[in-house]
């Protein structure tokens, strides 16, 4: 039968474990027990049996022979735990590989371009692309902003002239409006393109002068 106690029950436990085999029985030596000790709220639990509630608990465990530490048990991770502790070793594993990438790039860096002008050259085409994507959105804007002016214009003067401003004119100014919108969103997202490039040039430029040792020099 399976003995439950409290903490300070344990010397107790402990006790009745070291009672001498012959004394117990007569069949031989018994088999090594252990004591399993955890937590059940705010209280201690100690046994020589684990019920079955109490299997995913942390646990310490104990030799009922001599009472010595026998070892420690986590408690059991619930699923979303366990997803997390996957998603962190999988991270551990990136940031590693990211270590190792950027290492062998630094030393492609330093044997590749003698000067930060070589370096920069690296950048040329990502810069000509973006400087591109930019002013074709902001001509794309002012256009669709002048002849979204042009329409409201017109309009204006149809009702000033006491006329109504017929549906086709009225789709015509929202279709210009929503154009003009996205244009404004596309332009946004290029321009932060471009800032973000700028910081890359100068992040990847400051690491160069850090491995060349040669200080802030600007242009190399």
């Amino acid at each position: 039968m399976s003995r439950i106690v409290s903490i300070t029950a344990i010397g107790l436990l402990l006790a009745v474990a070291t009672v001498p085999v012959h004394a117990q029985s007569g069949k031989g030596e018994a088999k090594a027990k252990k004591l399993y000790c955890w937590n059940k709220g705010s209280e201690r639990i100690c046994s020589d049996t684990l019920p079955q509630d109490a299997i995913n608990n942390a646990r310490e465990e104990f030799s009922a022979s001599s009472g010595l530490r026998r070892g420690e048990v986590e408690r059991t991770l619930t699923e979303e735990e366990r997803a997390d502790a996957a998603v962190a070793a999988a991270q551990h594993q990136l940031d590693l590989a990211a270590q190792e990438t950027r290492q062998r790039t630094e030393q492609a860096m330093l044997s590749t371009y003698e000067n930060e002008n070589d370096l920069r050259r690296v950048f040329v085409e990502r810069t000509g692309i973006i400087d591109n994507n930019v002013q074709t959105a902001r001509y794309n804007v002012a256009s669709l902003r002048d002849a979204l002016v042009s329409l409201l214009g017109t309009a204006g003067d149809r009702e000033l002239a006491g006329q109504p401003v017929v549906e086709k004119q009225a789709a015509s100014i929202r279709q210009r409006h929503t154009e003009l919108v996205a244009q404004l969103r596309m332009q946004n997202s290029f321009e932060q393109q471009r800032r973000a490039l700028d910081v890359e040039i100068e992040e990847t430029l400051q690491r160069y002068r850090l491995l060349k040792g040669v200080g802030t020099n600007p242009r190399g």
